[in-house]
This record gives C-alpha cells, structure tokens and sequence, in this order.
C-alpha cells in the first residue's frame, strides 16, 4: 500500500507551489463561494410577502372591512388599489398591476347576520405557481378560520382541536433552509473545478508524460494533487459556515466537529470526481463541460431544492448516486436539527466508498497511460 504511494509527497509540495504562483486562481477560489452566498442570502426568499392585491368591495360594512383587515395583516397581501367594477378587477390581473383580486359581494354583511353562507372571490394569477400557491394557502386558511369562529361563537367548542407546531425552522426562514444546501453546491463547484483543470492543465503543457517516466505512482500522483485542493476546500468551507452563522444568522444547533469530520468525505468525493473528469478530458474547456454534466443534475437530484421524496422512482434511485443528496441531508440535519455523528454517521461511510471508488478508477486509466508510455 506504501508503495502506491510512491511520489506523493513529492507531487503535494509541486502542487502547493502552483497554487503559490496561480494567487488569483485560489483567491477567486475562496471569494466567489461567499459572494454566491450573499447573493442567495440576502437576494433570493421563498417566503412569499405583500404579493400586490387589488379589492372590490361592494358590501362596505363592518364585517367585509374585518375580513379585508385579516387579509391585509397576514403580510402575504398588500392591498395596491381599491376598484370599482368586475372589469377593472379582472384588469388588474391581466395587466400585471396585482397577482391577487378580491372580491366581496354585496349581501356578504346580510349573509353572515342572517347565519347563511357568504362568498368571497379570490382571482388569483397562477403565472406564478411559489406566489399562486402561497395565496391560495393564505386566502382559504383566513376564509376557514372566520368560519371556525362564527361556529364556535354559535354552538359553543369545536370537539377536535388541532395545535401544529413547526420544529428547528418555525419561521421558515428562507436562508436557513437554503444555505446549508447550498455550501454543498458551491464545495462541489469548486473542488471539481479546481482539480479538474489542474490535471488537464498538465496535459496541455505536456508536464504530465514527463510525470509518467518518473518513480511516482497513479496513485500516489493523485492524492497528491488532490491534497493541497482539500485544504483549500476545508477553509472554504469554515469561511462559509463563518459567513452563514454570523452575516445570516443561520443557527448550528449540532457540533461543527461533527460537521467538519463529516465534511472530509465530501471533499473527498468532489476531489476525486473532478480528478476522473481530468483522466478523460484533453482541455480545460472540455473539462468544464463534463463537470457540468454532474453539478446540474446535482441540484435537481440532491434534495436541495425539490423533495427526494416527490420524485418519481426512477429519478429518486437516481439521486442515491449523487453524493450531495447524502452531504445535503448531513448539513442540514447537523446545522438544523441538532443531529450528531450517531445520526449521520451512514451518510460520511457512502460518501468515503464513493470517492474511494472514484479514484481507484481515475488511478486505473494513470495506471493505463503509463504502461502505454
């Protein structure tokens, strides 16, 4: 096994030296993560607000007001402009004006004195599905709400009373649902990156054959060019935890040893993928674009965004080869919930098989070149 290893040292200090020289290349490393963070951060909210609504109210009286108040005070509305007619209603929706029309019939106020059913209308524009589904939510919780009180005021205690409470993010706040998720999408952007082009970028100056008729091993030549990047890769992630906890104020409710330990096989992976693009690809340029072939279904695949859950079975086979669904899963149950190595334990032992598998393979097709050389 030692033996495999032949050369390593001498590869990471060469390693460590190009990264000495190429000063931009690691300062953009370090830099563009973060500002990717800020911008989703402070840029980007799934909880939907003050979406532009326009009223036509033909009842005017004390009930309708009231109903309009709770609209208005649940901040998922912002009443824009109070029309006159049905036409100017329905034109405040086609011309984009509002996303959300309300209107309250003229017998509304009767209605409810008379202990009858009355209706609202809520148009709602569904070119926005995140803006439709979160007023259509709003609007028939508040319509079911007034109801459950006018039966309470009227025949005494509901018999059933159901009290939820949200657990580990009960404001649903957008960065700490997307941040934690995101640290895995930026590792993997620029560790693959970062080691994919340091390999090809041999290749194209002809370094690498004068490496192949050296005493240096496959083996041993990879980790050592992949070592120096999982250092680089460790302080990028501090720095994005760092930034996370105290610029977003993203609680870590579990252990950040538990975290960084499993954080390495993470990195692992990431490296070692980016290595196996390097042994196919012949330029930079090509590397990028079979590294992109993995970072986009990564999104889509890994839970960050959707449910693995609502995935139809293939797709969600699928998204157990990806290692960011198991790295995901690791942030936010540590960050989140609390969750310990106990918990997560499985996620880092599939993450360190899949890297381990990775560059075996990468080492195999080295192994191939310098036999051929």
């Amino acid at each position: 096994m030692l033996k495999a290893l032949d050369g390593f040292v001498a590869v990471f200090y060469k390693e460590v030296l190009h990264l000495r020289r190429d000063s931009m290349a690691v300062l953009m490393a370090l830099i563009m993560p973060l500002f990717q963070m800020a911008m989703l951060g402070w840029a980007i909210d799934t909880n939907v607000r003050n979406v532009p609504t326009t009223v036509l109210n033909q009842d005017g009286r004390r009930e309708s007001r009231e109903f309009l108040d709770r609209l208005r005070n649940s901040d998922t509305f912002h009443f824009v402009r109070t029309v006159g007619s049905d036409k100017e209603l329905q034109e405040s929706i086609v011309s984009g004006e509002a996303h959300v029309a309300v209107k309250i019939p003229p017998d509304y106020s009767d209605r409810l004195l008379r202990k009858e059913g009355a209706q609202v209308l809520v148009l709602i524009d569904g070119s926005d599905s995140s803006v439709s589904g979160q007023a259509l939510n709003v609007s028939t919780t508040i319509g079911l709400d007034e109801s459950l009180k006018r039966m309470v005021a009227a025949q005494g205690p509901l018999p059933v009373e159901v009290r939820p409470r949200v657990l580990f993010n009960p404001d649903s706040k957008s960065p700490n649902f997307l941040l934690p998720g995101m640290i895995a999408m930026l590792l993997l952007q620029i560790t693959c990156f970062l080691t994919a082009f340091s390999v090809v970028r041999e290749k194209e100056s002809g370094t690498l054959e004068q490496l192949f008729v050296t005493p240096v091993k496959p083996l041993g030549l990879l980790l050592g060019k992949i070592s120096p990047y999982m250092v680089l890769a460790i302080a990028e992630l501090v720095m994005m935890l760092l930034a996370m906890r105290f610029v977003f104020s993203v609680p870590v409710e579990g252990s950040l040893v538990s975290l960084l330990l499993l954080s390495i096989p993470y990195l692992f992976v990431a490296l070692s993928f980016g290595t196996f693009v390097s042994t196919k690809a012949t330029s930079q340029s090509e590397a990028m674009q079979m590294s992109f072939m993995i970072f986009i279904p990564t999104i889509f695949l890994s839970g960050y965004i959707f449910p693995r859950e609502t995935m139809p079975l293939f797709f969600r086979c699928m998204s157990y080869l990806v290692p960011a669904s198991y790295y995901v899963d690791t942030l936010r149950g540590i960050i989140l919930r609390g969750a310990g190595l106990r918990h997560m334990w499985m996620n880092g032992v599939v993450l360190l098989a899949m890297g381990t598998i990775l560059l075996v393979a990468a080492a195999r097709r080295f192994h191939n070149k310098v036999v051929a050389v």
